[in-house]
């Protein structure tokens, strides 16, 4: 029997009473596709005026390995927001985790990827300096 069945029939399934809310890391490179993500960054605003966008950071900030800006919403956004990220990223990769209290789960065991699965900066965990 293979580890990952072994270790799924031992545990009790999580809750998803304990998601707080969510955060989608929208992930660019400001010499060529930062116009990109501002044109997806009007877009959400627009669509989903719920939703709190982040400051932009060009420079790397927590684990995250390249420039980015979050997008916070609460769990009743989830069902209709996510459908309309995948179909609207204009190619842009994005990290979708949900606000569980354990930083680094999120965003790595409960995290969903569009686009390229970027190698996060884990590192960032053991010094308290997550996003």
């Amino acid at each position: 029997m293979p580890d990952e069945m072994t270790h799924a029939t031992m545990t009790s399934p999580a809750n998803p009473a304990t998601i707080e809310s969510y955060h989608a890391h929208v992930y660019y490179d400001p010499a060529s596709t930062r116009d990109r993500a501002e044109r997806l960054r009007e877009r959400i605003a627009t669509a989903f005026p719920q939703a709190r966008l982040g400051r932009w950071h060009d420079k790397l900030v927590g684990p995250h390995p390249q420039s980015m800006y979050q997008v916070a919403f609460p769990t009743d956004m989830l069902a209709a927001f996510v459908p309309w990220l995948m179909l609207n990223r204009d190619g842009l990769t994005i990290l979708l985790h949900p606000e569980t209290g354990n930083a680094y789960r999120d965003h790595t065991a409960h995290a969903a990827w569009f686009g390229a699965v970027l190698p996060l900066r884990l590192d960032a965990f053991k010094n308290g300096d997550a996003d």
